[in-house]
């Protein structure tokens, strides 16, 4: 309970800092309620810009050294569609419908690296 109280003092603090500085600066269009305390500076957005093209670009060479069969879902899918057709008793004994979700789960990550479900 005492780190709500302290939290609550925080968060009322930067709100009074926020006001005031709107107040100085003359910022007009303002509307109570309408803002939030997880306002980034233009310095933290320009920051966090540069480290998310910096990560999508290390995305990019993840799979660089790998042939091009085994780094796309859909040929990696059809080869397991072909062993199932042509060894159905193989492929089953080899169980690897629990296998597939593992074994694209790298390639589904990198694929989703730069999806914003809120964008």
């Amino acid at each position: 309970v005492q780190g709500e109280d302290n939290s609550d003092e925080f968060i009322t603090k930067c709100r009074t800092c926020r006001r005031q500085m709107r107040e100085c600066s003359g910022e007009a269009d303002h509307h109570e309620g309408m803002s939030s305390d997880d306002e980034l500076s233009p310095t933290e957005v320009t920051e966090f810009q540069k480290s998310k093209d910096n990560i999508l670009e290390d995305s990019r060479k993840v799979f660089e050294d790998v042939h091009a069969d085994f780094c796309d879902i859909r040929k990696i899918l059809l080869k397991f569609q072909e062993w199932k057709e042509k060894f159905p008793d193989s492929y089953c004994d080899a169980y690897i419908s629990f296998c597939l979700p593992k074994l694209l789960n790298p390639l589904i990550r990198v694929q989703l690296i730069n999806w914003n479900p809120l964008e």
